[in-house]
């Protein structure tokens, strides 16, 4: 799922992409660098962001959706308003992806319903309300995992079938690195749920501050990296993902993340092939929709 930030305040590419035109072409480049899915997006979730008006993320969206799809690219929308969905649905894409997993907007859960589109549903305490609140967790993998099946459940109440629904750990949202790191290990947890599971981890602030390179400077919590620096470590977490049998991951940098699906896809291709019979087997690597 490579990445369309139709925004001024985008944490990662700070509107590069705001203009409609613009938006389109990087579209179109993160396609022809091997993504399945583009998720076009006209609002930023960057703590301190100040939420457009619904007709101004209208405005950003609807456009970028319609030319993308017009391309015959399979598109998503990442907004947590209904009629921003529905739009953007009218307009050819395929799939809504609402980080608040239908919490922030109570027309969310029966537009899907009522549509039938695949719906992501991410984990987030806290939501716009106290979005900067700091998180707290006993155990935050069986956390995340039960209020993950709590809102399930709560869709399928509100008439979202259960196979519409693919879920998302919401890494960097209500949770502090160790957090994230945590979720990481434990992705299992989450896919034993039982559903397709998307893994967001692209150029966030926990990626920013890993282990000093040999002769770096040591400085344990201090400024991270720059956000497009953090792409390498990016594609490491892909490729985790791949390992543990996510469905998809969702990144800025399709190009790095290919290239670390492809060293996996061929590791096992000859894991399969190999003589010794405790050869290890690993799931299918991450996949797109429509794969």
């Amino acid at each position: 799922m490579g990445i369309v930030n139709v925004t001024p305040d985008s944490f990662s590419d700070g509107g590069r992409w705001l203009d409609p035109t613009a938006a389109v072409a990087h579209g179109r480049a993160l396609a022809a660098q091997g993504a399945d899915l583009l998720d076009v997006g006209g609002e930023s979730t960057r703590p301190g962001s100040t939420r457009p008006s619904e007709a101004e993320e209208l405005d950003r969206v609807v456009p970028v959706v319609e030319a993308l799809a017009g391309d015959g690219l399979l598109v998503s929308v990442d907004t947590m308003r209904a009629a921003v969905a529905a739009a953007a649905l009218r307009a050819g894409a395929v799939l809504v992806n609402d980080v608040s997993g239908g919490l922030a907007d109570e027309a969310m859960p029966e537009l899907v319903a009522s549509t039938g589109a695949p719906f992501v549903v991410m984990h987030w305490r806290g939501l716009l309300t106290d979005p900067s609140a700091e998180p707290h967790y006993d155990d935050v993998v069986a956390e995340v995992r039960a209020e993950l099946e709590q809102r399930v459940d709560a869709l399928a109440t509100a008439g979202v079938s259960r196979g519409q629904i693919i879920l998302d750990p919401g890494l960097g949202f209500s949770k502090d690195a160790g957090h994230n790191w945590t979720l990481l290990a434990g992705m299992e947890e989450i896919l034993a749920i039982g559903l397709p599971v998307l893994l967001g981890a692209s150029r966030k602030r926990f990626l920013g501050r890993l282990p000093a390179r040999p002769g770096a400077p040591v400085n344990p919590g201090g400024t991270p990296t720059p956000a497009p620096e953090r792409d390498a470590a990016t594609a490491a977490t892909s490729l985790l993902a791949a390992q543990a049998g996510c469905w998809a991951v969702r990144v800025h940098d399709v190009a790095a993340t290919r290239d670390a699906l492809g060293v996996e896809e061929m590791r096992r291709r000859h894991a399969r092939t190999h003589p010794n019979p405790t050869a290890l087997h690993t799931r299918g690597p991450v996949g797109g929709a429509g794969r």
